[in-house]
């Protein structure tokens, strides 16, 4: 118990809610629900002024793009949620259950191979707020990354997708160039001349799309855009890297189903206080895979989701 006179119950009752004990004190955090790191000028205002009205007048980020104020008094809570709702915004995000989704800037960023806002916007709507309810065995974190550069880090979640632009290599169109351009646009070597002809190592190549249109001769014009999905991984105290299936998704629709089948098969398999990577290594990565690339999950999901199960996850935070 971090507080000074509020009880362990009453404590554990507002942190359901989204407030977490500042030590030492009566007041609490208030952790306010982004969609995926954007909210509007109008939030923020309303933001910076609940910090001055009801906390100590800063505001912090968290690593799941969360807002939190800081500073609130426990008799201040049912106050401070009502003057944030006028704004259309909600706390939460704690507990063991599915947390705020994460993305990075693909849909604006350069890099960017997938609508990286539109994309975990659906996911925050269909998974977050849809499952909010739905108790696990322990916290599930999803993220969502445009590209590669693997900027908010999606195999250290419990399920990331990461964009791909798998290129379309026309070997006949390859001139064998002493100086091959797409050699040199390929920033994970995965491009290289071998007897006079250009091959890509399917085993090296991330699927990251610079070579694309790079060829004075046209081998690479093109590319298909898809989804790699990562599992199983995790940070914090013991750090697990996640492993991507197998195929690499091309229809949206199939990707938030893995989702889905992913949450379900976590309920459904995973043991009370274990996170998401454990039940990974436990059951096995294939056997997972191959339960998530079926629909059994989905069609026992009413009894799933019906079972009196993890009433008390191992989240602590």
């Amino acid at each position: 118990m971090a507080t000074l006179t509020i009880s362990a119950a009453d404590e554990k009752k507002v942190k359901a809610r989204g407030f977490l004990s500042n030590k030492g004190t009566d007041n609490f955090s208030a952790r306010i629900i982004t969609v995926n790191g954007k909210v509007t000028a109008e939030q923020q205002r309303v933001i910076a002024e609940a910090a001055e009205k009801y906390g100590n007048g800063t505001v912090t980020y968290t690593t799941r793009l969360t807002v939190e104020v800081p500073g609130v008094p426990y008799d201040k809570i049912d106050e401070f949620c009502e003057f944030i709702g006028k704004a259309g915004l909600v706390t939460g995000g704690t507990g063991s259950k599915v947390r705020p989704v994460v993305s990075c800037k693909g849909t604006t960023c350069q890099y960017g191979l997938l609508d990286s806002f539109g994309l975990s916007e659906e996911i925050h709507h269909r998974f977050y707020e849809g499952y909010r309810q739905v108790q696990l065995p322990h916290k599930f974190k999803i993220a969502v990354g445009g590209c590669p550069n693997n900027c908010v880090k999606p195999d250290l979640n419990d399920l990331g997708i990461i964009g791909q632009r798998i290129p379309k290599y026309d070997e006949d169109e390859c001139n064998g160039c002493k100086k091959c351009a797409v050699e040199k646009a390929c920033p994970v070597h995965a491009a290289k001349l071998v007897d006079g002809v250009m091959e890509i190592d399917h085993d090296v190549c991330n699927n990251c799309g610079r070579c694309i249109g790079s060829c004075p001769f046209d081998c690479i014009e093109d590319g298909t855009y898809g989804y790699k999905i990562y599992i199983g991984g995790r940070w914090g105290k013991k750090v697990a890297q996640g492993r991507y299936l197998d195929k690499v998704f091309t229809d949206k629709e199939e990707v938030l189903a893995i989702v889905e089948k992913a949450i379900l098969l976590f309920r459904e398999q995973g043991i009370t206080g274990e996170r998401f990577a454990d039940t990974v290594a436990r059951l096995g990565f294939e056997n997972v895979q191959e339960q998530l690339l079926k629909d059994d999950l989905l069609a026992r999901k009413d009894d799933n989701l019906k079972a009196q199960k993890h009433m008390k996850g191992g989240a602590t935070c």
